[in-house]
């Protein structure tokens, strides 16, 4: 069914996460490695692996440089990082970089197999508790409290705005199109309405400045 790289020097979380694709994704090859040198060599002779499940701090990983070195060696192959690592900064890099998604080692089993069928299926995943978590607690209005310019949100119609705020809790472009009832090439034209205006260059840029907006206080206007 799939190609599956896991790339993790823990034996027993690549036992545990083998375990999620060889049931919820029965006659996948998965393949296992413990260090970025191994990983980088696996791509070079499958070049037709379907994903690579990628921990942050394994042997050669350096940070986000054993991710950008796999990138580059092979650009084709959609990256996932699969980290303990819970700091918002770290998966707005990580994504930055060209990993298609972000999956912490904590994700319920279920919420996992959800999160790889997503990025199988060609959408970006990024932990929805991620998304919303704030800096600080401090209270802040809701015209500071997020990376946009108030009068960028301003420019948003209330259809993009309802848009936006389905795409920061993970959904992809079908399941934001059954919510709103409307036609998923509606849903398209929006998300790249809302690129446009935000000035961002793509959907998980947006996802992450726009984690912390008060939704509810931009709709009532």
């Amino acid at each position: 069914m799939y190609k599956i790289l896991i790339a993790d020097d823990h034996p027993l979380f690549r036992e545990a996460i083998h375990n999620v694709i060889s049931d919820g994704f029965p006659g996948s090859e998965i393949m296992e490695t413990a260090d970025l040198d191994s990983a980088l060599a696996m791509t070079v002779e499958n070049d037709d692996l379907d994903l690579i499940l990628l921990d942050l701090n394994m042997p050669g990983m350096h940070g986000l440089n054993g991710l950008i070195n796999l990138r580059n060696d092979a650009p084709t192959i959609p990256v996932v990082i699969v980290s303990a690592e819970q700091d918002k900064q770290i998966v707005l890099q990580a994504i930055t970089y060209g990993a298609v998604g972000f999956i912490t080692k904590s994700s319920p089993r279920a919420q996992m197999t959800d999160a790889i069928q997503q990025i199988l299926n060609g959408n970006v995943y990024l932990p929805p508790d991620i998304i919303r978590s704030q800096k600080n607690t401090t209270h802040r209005s809701h015209s500071e409290h997020h990376g946009f310019p108030q009068e960028l949100l301003q420019a948003l119609t209330r259809k993009q705005l309802l848009v936006l705020e389905r795409m920061t809790k993970g959904e992809s472009n079908k399941q934001i199109a059954y919510s709103l009832d409307i036609a998923e090439t509606t849903v398209k034209a929006h998300v790249s309405a809302i690129l446009r205006k935000l000035n961002v260059h793509n959907r998980v840029q947006a996802i992450l400045s726009a984690g912390d907006i008060d939704f509810a206080a931009y709709l009532r206007r």
